[in-house]
């Protein structure tokens, strides 16, 4: 049963490897601790009272209600799978509750210091520095995933249209506009890798590659975030994610509908975009503060 939906997942919804990893290893937790405290019960047929019993542990363990919430999706999906392709009747997780979780704000960087981050100092025009460069104002310009900014293919930058259209989370394509400077950039960028590497067309796949001309990989893009953020940042974390928080952050602080922010994030609901709501009301509560005769 669990093969047959990381099947599914794989093949049909296409989702990423992560993903597969983190559903497959929920599963086959939750089938060990069946196995262990009711070796009687098969998971296709477990109850709803299975699943609490299971929940206890992971509590009894110290795990996170994030983490464990996160676990309970994975059931979700799973046991509806089965009632979809008619293995079950009824789905037992739908007298399962999640639990109640404080999840944290979006951290970000201020306006003043994503200007001093991205302004010409510290940055020289050779083709290293203007990659790094170029992954800065990427992830601070579109708000694209790590993985998306990765996989960003050189085809799907459309400096004639201002645009470039990334693939996100299960495939799903989506256009994203960019500002006249990031153009300018992208274009001083390509002019610098087609010299850089001149005798090797192979590079032009990918917009980003190493000094090597290999696709990028997470960890020089987080090293990059982290060297730059050290030097002109005091963000509490310093990551690609905390670039794609500022961009969605300071949109909202500027009037930007909440919609089209969802849209330009690749949300697939509003409720994913709706926790930077919560940024932009610390910033009116501290403005009210100062200004109101009474507060």
């Amino acid at each position: 049963m669990i093969d047959s939906f990381i099947k599914f997942l794989t093949y049909e919804k296409r989702v990423s490897a992560h993903t597969i990893n983190s559903y497959s290893n929920d599963l086959l937790q939750f089938n060990a601790f069946l196995k262990h405290h009711a070796p009687e019960v098969a998971i296709a047929y477990a109850t709803h009272l299975d699943i609490r019993a299971w929940i206890v542990d992971l509590s009894g363990k110290k795990n996170k209600a994030r983490s464990i919430n996160r676990k309970i999706s994975t059931l979700r999906s799973f046991y509806k799978f089965l009632q979809h392709r008619r293995h079950i009747k009824l789905n037992p997780t739908h007298k399962v509750k999640a639990l109640k979780a404080n999840y944290p704000l979006p951290h970000f960087v201020q306006v003043n210091e994503v200007f001093n981050l991205l302004d010409d100092h510290g940055f020289v025009y050779d083709f290293p520095s203007l990659r790094d460069r170029l992954m800065l104002e990427l992830l601070y310009g579109t708000g694209i995933r790590l993985s998306e900014m990765i996989n960003l293919q050189t085809a799907n930058v459309h400096l004639d249209r201002g645009t470039i259209k990334v693939e996100g989370k299960r495939q799903k394509e989506r256009v994203i506009p960019c500002h006249k400077s990031l153009m300018k950039l992208i274009s001083a960028y390509q002019n610098e890798k087609s010299i850089y590497f001149r005798d090797n067309d192979a590079v032009n796949h990918f917009l980003l590659v190493t000094n090597n001309g290999d696709a990028c990989y997470p960890m020089m893009v987080y090293r990059t975030v982290r060297k730059y953020l050290d030097q002109y940042a005091h963000a509490d974390k310093r990551s690609p994610h905390v670039m794609r928080h500022t961009f969605a952050t300071h949109l909202l602080d500027n009037g930007a509908d909440l919609n089209a922010i969802k849209d330009l994030l690749g949300h697939a609901s509003l409720a994913a975009t709706q926790v930077y709501t919560h940024n932009s009301m610390e910033k009116l509560k501290s403005v009210f503060d100062q200004a109101h005769p009474k507060a």
